[in-house]
């Protein structure tokens, strides 16, 4: 964070794979990372996971999460809808 505040510009964010270190090594840009689901997508998946393993009971999914029941309607709600299905 020093480095970025000091006007640094070319840097890496964890984890870096290979590729990445490689092509910042040779100055060139990284390849792109057009198959990194975005985090919406990435809670959506998780709390779909969850709510099967409940066989769909949302309180008890609700309890597994450690949030209220309603919130989590309100998050499956608003989570895209190839992502997830209320039962």
């Amino acid at each position: 964070m020093e480095a970025i505040r000091l006007g640094a510009i070319n840097y890496l964010t964890k984890p870096a794979d290979a590729d990445e270190i490689e092509a910042a090594l040779q100055g060139k840009r990284p390849p792109p990372m057009d198959d990194v689901p975005s985090l919406d997508r990435r809670n959506g998946s998780n709390l779909n996971r969850i709510l099967a393993d409940c066989s769909g009971n949302i309180s008890e999914a609700a309890r597994r999460l450690k949030m209220h029941r309603r919130t989590l309607q309100r998050k499956l709600q608003k989570a895209p809808s190839e992502d997830l299905t209320v039962a």
